[in-house]
C-alpha cells in the first residue's frame, strides 16, 4: 500500500502562504533576491519595535506581528530553493554544537573561535 505523506505543520503554513500569494498574483514579485530583501525588511520593522525601550516594553503584539513577517519571508524563501524547514535548522545546530560543544560554550557568549 502507497499512503500519501501527510504533510508537516510547517509544509502546511508554506502552502497557506503560497496560496496567499497566488490568489493575489504576486508569484512574479517573490523572486528570491527580493524575497531575501523583504526578510531583511520584516527583520528590521521587527527591531524597530524594540527600539528605545526596554525589552519588556515592547509591545507583544507587533512583535508577533512583525515576527510572522519574518517567518513569512524566510519560508517562502526555503519553498523557493526546495528547503525542507525543519532538515536545515536541524543540520544548523549540528554545525554549531560542533563549533559551541557544551564544556566550554555553557554559560558564555563568546563567539565560537573565542572559546
Amino acid at each position: 500500500m502507497n499512503r500519501k505523506k501527510e504533510p508537516t505543520e510547517i509544509e502546511g503554513i508554506i502552502a497557506d502562504i503560497k496560496k496567499f500569494r497566488d490568489e493575489r498574483d504576486w508569484a512574479k514579485f517573490h523572486d528570491a533576491k527580493n524575497v531575501a530583501i523583504c526578510l531583511n525588511v520584516e527583520a528590521g520593522e521587527l527591531l524597530e519595535t524594540f527600539l528605545w525601550k526596554a525589552a519588556e516594553e515592547a509591545d507583544a503584539v507587533k512583535i508577533r506581528e512583525e515576527l510572522a513577517d519574518v517567518f513569512y519571508s524566510a519560508f517562502l524563501l526555503a519553498d523557493h530553493y526546495g528547503f525542507d524547514v525543519g532538515t536545515i535548522v536541524r543540520d544548523k545546530l549540528e554545525k554549531n554544537a560542533l563549533k559551541y560543544p557544551v564544556a566550554k560554550a555553557k554559560g558564555s557568549r563568546k563567539k565560537y573561535d573565542e572559546l
